[in-house]
């Protein structure tokens, strides 16, 4: 069962994302900020990380993936930036900073698994 890590400081955001990844037998792990997605992380070692870039605390999510990207431990983590933040040069930040791919909310649940699907193949 592939394991996923939630990252956003918003609960209903993170609970929306749980319930459309339902559908799938996946495992899935929360985190409620940078620092926090960072430890479990390196304790869980998820398949996938679903990350907001705006959170709350000194690591949002483009420095927590640009951490994560850096350690040779976590190196290899998949990562899908899922943000409000559509314009073309968050995009460019995301990718700079390491993630695999992108995703603007408001976003179609359907295209969400389509997207996690494709990254995890």
């Amino acid at each position: 069962m592939k394991k996923i890590l939630i990252v956003d400081d918003q609960l209903d955001i993170r609970r929306l994302v749980e319930i459309t990844l339902s559908v799938e037998n996946y495992r899935i792990i929360q985190a409620e900020s940078g620092q926090e997605a960072i430890n479990i992380v390196k304790a869980e070692k998820p398949d996938l990380i679903i990350m907001d870039i705006t959170m709350p605390g000194e690591i949002d999510g483009l420095e927590a993936t640009r951490i994560l990207k850096n350690d040779p431990e976590t190196k290899g983590c998949l990562i899908i930036l899922l943000t409000a933040k559509g314009q073309e040069n968050d995009r460019k930040s995301g990718f700079t900073a390491g993630a695999n791919d992108y995703f603007v909310k408001p976003f179609s649940p359907l295209e969400l698994i389509q997207k996690v699907e494709e990254v995890l193949r």
